[in-house]
Parts: structure tokens; sequence; C-alpha cells
């Protein structure tokens, strides 16, 4: 990258002064940087893989550089946080695609690596991993966004910046219990399916969501509920009193998504999954023995 400099002199005769021209300079950086992760989103605890890459285009090599990582740092009430912790022992130094030992890595400020030395017209790449720890957003929108910095060897700094966004999805657990424990021949029993989702994103009506299962013993003069309304059989749901199969049918059930919330004193994310409650209650047909 070119910067341009400017300088301008003066004369003193007589006491009085006489300004030359201003003469204008190009400076131009013999270090190029640029940053990428592997990854192309991100999920709570998922570990993210860096690769920077710089090139010398001067003509003396670059010796004794330091690449210093901010780790994902943003400002958070009087300070900041990061969102990422390096992974130790993950960095890997090529110079022009040769691995090298490994340089000299610290933790105490964001990620610091230094010893870096670049060759005449060469090139080297750091590849390294960071995993996303509890200061990471996860709402829909978030990003983690950290900045690499080259400094030493003679030269002014350079930057490289990469973002990557927070995976938008939902993310599904099903569980299912069944009440009262025990219950009598020809009783009453409930099933109760909890569809929970973690995820950032809701599950509409219209994204086809069922629940299907096969009640054995099977049930019958069944009531079907969805978080406490009634649902109609055949509009709503389908079952076969024969075999005991069930399914509810596309376009009924939705399950919001989890909502996200910074402590506002540490700074940490935490969440509360979004929920819906299906339960079907019937009589006992048949109880094996």
């Amino acid at each position: 990258m070119a910067t341009t400099f400017t300088n301008q002199a003066a004369l003193s005769y007589n006491g009085s002064q006489i300004l030359s021209n201003v003469a204008v300079g190009i400076l131009e950086s013999t270090i190029a940087v640029s940053k990428y992760a592997v990854q192309e989103s991100y999920r709570a605890g998922d570990t993210l893989t860096y690769v920077i890459s710089m090139v010398n285009s001067g003509g003396s090599a670059l010796e004794g550089l330091t690449v210093s990582d901010d780790l994902g740092a943003y400002a958070f009430g009087t300070g900041t946080v990061q969102p990422l912790d390096y992974v130790a022992g993950s960095v890997q130094y090529y110079q022009n695609g040769v691995l090298q030992p490994d340089p000299t890595v610290t933790t105490t400020d964001g990620l610091s690596i230094s010893g870096i030395s670049i060759p005449v017209n060469g090139n080297v790449t750091i590849v390294y991993s960071a995993t996303l720890n509890d200061y990471a957003p996860l709402a829909i929108g978030s990003t983690v966004d950290n900045t690499v910095t080259v400094s030493g060897g003679g030269i002014g700094e350079a930057t490289a910046s990469e973002s990557v966004p927070v995976l938008s999805e939902a993310r599904l657990e099903l569980v299912k219990s069944v009440s009262p424990i025990p219950v009598s021949e020809n009783g009453r029993v409930t099933y109760t399916f909890q569809l929970i989702n973690s995820g950032n994103t809701a599950v509409l009506e219209t994204d086809g969501a069922t629940v299907s299962d096969v009640f054995s013993p099977t049930l019958s003069d069944i009531t079907v509920t969805l978080d406490g309304v009634e649902l109609t059989a055949v509009t709503d749901y389908v079952y076969t009193e024969a075999t005991g199969a069930f399914n509810t049918v596309d376009g009924v059930l939705a399950i919001p998504a989890a909502s996200f919330t910074q402590d506002p004193t540490t700074g940490e994310w935490s969440s509360t999954p979004g929920s819906t409650t299906l339960t079907v209650t019937g009589n006992i047909s048949t109880v094996s023995p």
C-alpha cells in the first residue's frame, strides 16, 4: 500500500523567511498482508482457523517481524472483551511454502507471534486456530471481527482484517416423556413432546416441521394439544388407532428461536432456548405382558 508524504523547507535572510514549495513524495510499502478464515460462518463453541499471507516485494529481507492478532476484541463497558481463545500450539509458520521451526507465541494481550522473517521477493504463511468463547455473539446478524497487525523489521505497520458471520439456523432437539408412571391397565396416559430450539432462527409453520410417533400400546380416545391449545383431528394431526401411528400435519408446528442476553457486568453471552410443547393424551388400548 502506498502513502504520500510532504516536506517544505525555509530560507532565512535578513530577518525574513522564504518558504519553498511543498515537495510531495510517495512511500510504497514493501509488504502486503491478507487474512482469511477457513470457515465461512460459526456456531457457539466452534474453532476457527485463520490464514495470514505476507508477501515481501522489496529488495531486502524483512527480519524480526511481529504478527499480532486482537482475537476479535471489542469494546464493552470501560474495557474490552475477546470472543476468541487461541488454541495453544496451533501456529504453523511457512516460508516460501516450507514449514519453519515454531515461532515465539504469547497471549498476554491478544495473540502475538514474533521472530517472523520474509525473504527477498518471498512470502510467508501463518496458520493458527482460535475457539469461540462466551463473549462471541450468537444472535442473527452477529459477526466476529478480528484484525492482524504486522510490525517491526524497519517497516510501518501493515494490517488485515477478517469478519466471520454467525450461522443462521435452527438447532432442534425433541424430548419425549410419559405420565403417569406407572399407568393402570386401560388407564389414561399423556405423552409430552418438547420441541426445543437452541438456534437463532425460528421454525415457522411454513417450514414443514412435523412430529411422528407410533404408540405401543396403542391409544384410543386421544386428545392433542399444542402449547395448551387443542388440535383438530385430520386438520392438524392424523392418528390411526389400529396401528398407533400418529403424526402432525404439515403447517401446524412452529418453534421459536432462542433468545440471547449479554451480561451487563461481565459481557458474557447466555442463551435461553425457544420451545413448543405437544401433548397426546389417550386411553391405553392394550398392555403388553
